[in-house]
């Protein structure tokens, strides 16, 4: 059957809850008709003018994204900027837009699973469990199937996010065995990593602060940029996205956008 919107949502709820969304967060519908039938749906990381341009071109009806559109309340929408410029575009297109943000991070299967299969860690926990279901939390850690030099996961983490250059701090071990990850921004988990015998934490946006709490606590840090660390999770999100529609019965096709860039340039 050709499903709606509502439709949709119930079954990303069956994945990745909305209610495990840290409290900052506003994961879940941001523009749209929840009775709006959805035959196909491009994936994005981030609901950009350029995103919804092609979800316009290629008649998608539904754009889910992994980066809200809104994060705080609006006061006011001008229609020739950020975000009132996409809002008003996807409005005229009569697509709707449905982020799965830090639910799609903390949940079981999420983001940070996908995370550490890519880098096939072994006897993989949740890094900050809290008061999520068993399974579900903030990051993860786990070890190599054996122990590796600094360098040699600098190159296992480059051919595995597909990125050419990485920020590093070098830790008191070049000998990587237990490694935290944690897609997007994680470096106030420097700490925890550290308390959990990790002897590196890969994870994006670092900065100098950052780096000095590394260095002080002796744990390696590898930063390939926030895009990075999880634009190749969400494209693989999209795939077992595809699987559960089958196995509902829901006829829609998923597509990714493979034109999507990171919006930082090292020059």
């Amino acid at each position: 059957m050709t499903p709606d919107l509502k439709d949709v949502l119930t079954l990303l709820e069956k994945i990745a809850p909305f209610s495990l969304s840290e409290d900052w967060d506003n994961s879940g519908i941001q523009v749209g008709d929840p009775s709006l039938k959805i035959r196909k749906i491009l994936i994005a990381l981030d609901p950009t003018m350029e995103a919804v341009h092609f979800a316009s071109e290629m008649d998608a009806q539904l754009l889910l994204t992994h980066h809200p559109l809104i994060f705080k309340p609006i006061q006011h929408l001008e229609f020739n900027q950020y975000p009132g410029n996409v809002i008003c575009e996807a409005i005229k297109n009569r697509l709707a837009v449905v982020s799965v943000h830090t639910n799609l991070d903390i949940a079981k299967g999420g983001i940070n699973d996908i995370l550490a299969e890519l880098l096939h860690l072994q006897r993989v926990e949740v890094l900050q469990s809290g008061d999520y279901p068993s399974g579900a939390g903030l990051g993860r850690i786990g070890d190599f199937a054996k122990p590796y030099s600094l360098s040699d996961v600098v190159d296992i983490v480059q051919k595995t996010f597909r990125v050419d250059t990485l920020r590093v701090v070098f830790g008191k071990s070049s000998r990587i065995c237990r490694v935290a990850i944690i897609g997007g921004s994680g470096a106030n988990f420097i700490v925890l990593a550290h308390k959990m015998g990790a002897d590196l934490l890969i994870t994006g946006d670092v900065n100098h602060h950052n780096a000095l709490d590394a260095k002080a606590y002796g744990i390696n840090l590898i930063d390939p940029g926030h895009f990075f660390t999880e634009k190749i999770a969400f494209d693989i999100f999209a795939g077992s996205l595809m699987k559960h529609f089958l196995s509902e019965h829901l006829e829609i096709a998923v597509e990714i956008f493979e034109d999507e860039e990171d919006p930082i340039r090292i020059v």
